[in-house]
């Protein structure tokens, strides 16, 4: 991948991630939210999807494994902004993901460095980040997406009353991320189009009308 296209999708997502975190408080940057007890306690979700318990059958939902890295990376970016840490060598370490991939075990181990490190630094941990995206894979064009997808549900979620407890996560039987992979899939339009569509498509399904 091209540095100007690695730099521009880690701009776009930054952009995005500012209108979000504005929307949830106008000073995001000074209220000291704890992101990095954010991103543990998702890397602890991310197993339970991927499957980690031996005493019983598991079976890996893939695409809510990504969702959970996304939810990951929505945190962990809050927290590169917040200390202007988001430099070009961000984006170059992204977009240096090969997407080559590895074993269930090292997908495993790699989730707990993240873990690990994130917690004991209090800070978002990048490169064990890095290590999580490379073994799974989940190379930058396809982390892209899947942050815009994601990053319009939160808006959509926070629109919705998610912050006053009036939003319901689960819609004709199915949790709002589901219908988000969905959505995402049926899409058939340019780029610049999907914030728009997504958001209209996911206010169709949650006001009852039929998928």
């Amino acid at each position: 991948m091209s540095d100007s296209a690695a730099d521009a999708m880690v701009e776009t997502m930054a952009r995005m991630q500012e209108a979000h975190n504005r929307q949830v408080h106008a000073e995001w940057r000074t209220q000291g939210y704890p992101y990095y007890r954010a991103v543990w306690v998702e890397c602890a979700e991310l197993l339970d999807h991927f499957g980690w318990k031996w005493w019983k059958h598991q079976q890996p939902d893939p695409e809510q494994v990504k969702l959970e890295v996304v939810d990951i990376w929505h945190f962990g970016l809050s927290d590169l902004m917040r200390a202007e840490a988001l430099t070009p060598d961000v984006a170059d370490a992204l977009g240096g993901v090969s997407g080559t991939g590895g074993d269930a075990e090292a997908f495993r181990l790699a989730v707990e460095t993240l873990a690990e490190q994130t917690l004991a630094q209090r800070v978002f941990a990048l490169a064990p980040f890095i290590a999580v995206l490379e073994v799974l894979p989940l190379p930058l064009p396809e982390l892209f997406r899947l942050y815009v997808g994601k990053n319009v549900l939160n808006h959509f979620r926070q629109d919705h009353g998610y912050k006053t407890g009036h939003y319901r996560k689960t819609w004709q039987g199915r949790e709002d991320n589901a219908h988000l992979v969905e959505i995402l899939e049926r899409l058939d339009c340019p780029p610049d189009a999907v914030p728009d569509r997504l958001y209209r498509e996911l206010a169709r399904r949650y006001e009852g009308q039929p998928a």
